[in-house]
């Protein structure tokens, strides 16, 4: 067993969560992810948000044990199930520009450590993680182009605002979680023309 991925699975989820925790529900900020999927079932189909997430998620896992190995699929029932309690963290912010900003940096960074250690917080991040398997498709965009579509999806019954900062939410942790996967990974070239 290696205990070394194992802590930073739950390092990486317990970034991620702190972000969740701390900024995204106390501003009530949206996002895309399994629970932005819910919402849009739960909205257009009378789907309770809970019923559709464990759904998806179990189908999502299916998906994972069959394209991508068991190996990774029981790492990432590890962080199915791993969600620390930080309700101390709430309320350091109202301003909901600087919960955004925070709650990127946190995700991404959690996102990104959990990717890296060879697992995934599971849900929405399976896809591009098959997609970047089979395809070569980089897991930040994939990522980033299923969540963005989630809240486009989501603007139709949400507050236009709210879907503003969740963009640049998703914008943010996207990003973060890209540098941290091509960590380590830069290469220079150098091109000589005489």
């Amino acid at each position: 067993f290696d205990w070394k991925k194992l802590f930073w699975v739950i390092f990486g989820n317990t970034a991620y969560c702190f972000g969740i925790v701390a900024f995204v529900l106390p501003m009530g900020l949206i996002t895309g992810g399994t629970t932005g999927l819910g919402l849009i079932a739960n909205h257009f189909a009378g789907i309770p948000v809970e019923v559709f997430a464990a759904v998806f998620n179990v189908v999502m896992f299916l998906l994972a044990i069959w394209l991508l190995g068991i190996s990774f699929a029981l790492t990432t029932l590890i962080s199915t199930f791993y969600f620390p309690r930080v309700n101390a963290l709430q309320g350091l912010t109202t301003d909901p520009l600087l919960s955004t900003i925070f709650a990127g940096l946190l995700i991404g960074v959690g996102i990104g450590v959990v990717i890296k250690a060879g697992a995934s917080t599971g849900g929405v991040d399976i896809p591009p993680l098959i997609l970047n398997k089979k395809l070569g498709i980089p897991v930040s965009v994939g990522l980033y182009a299923f969540d963005f579509m989630i809240l486009i999806g989501q603007m139709v019954f949400r507050d236009r605002e709210k879907i503003l900062y969740g963009i640049l939410l998703v914008m943010i942790y996207t990003t973060v979680m890209d540098k941290v996967l091509v960590n380590g990974k830069s290469q220079m070239q150098v091109k000589i023309i005489s």
